[in-house]
């Protein structure tokens, strides 16, 4: 669910920036599934990730929304935030094997 709720904060940062909410990848919008698969140390730094995601992106957002309600451009410094959220969730997608393979397969 916290997922869910980064990458959703994700396009609203992305409208507040100006720009078009990118399709996400299919890792990115099977992360869980596929982390469930991953080592349990995978997992919790994933978890974590996503928990500091989070805690970076509520009051972003929030101070994004304020520069709005005021009349101000919020767009550079909502590009700014995008930049540290699309780098914070590449480095968390990262954590999966490549290609979401889950290791060596077993030959029958």
């Amino acid at each position: 669910m916290r997922w869910a709720a980064v990458l959703d904060a994700g396009k609203v940062v992305a409208a507040l920036a100006g720009m078009e909410a990118e399709r996400p990848s299919k890792q990115v919008r099977n992360f869980p599934v596929l982390l469930r698969e991953c080592p349990k140390w995978k997992r919790e730094l994933a978890e974590n990730g996503v928990k500091d995601l989070a805690a970076v992106m509520e009051p972003g957002i929030a101070a994004l929304l304020a520069i709005n309600a005021r009349g101000a451009d919020p767009r550079h410094a909502a590009r700014a935030l995008w930049r540290e959220f699309s780098t914070a969730r590449a480095a968390i997608i990262a954590l999966l094997p490549p290609s979401g393979d889950m290791g060596p397969r077993r030959s029958a």
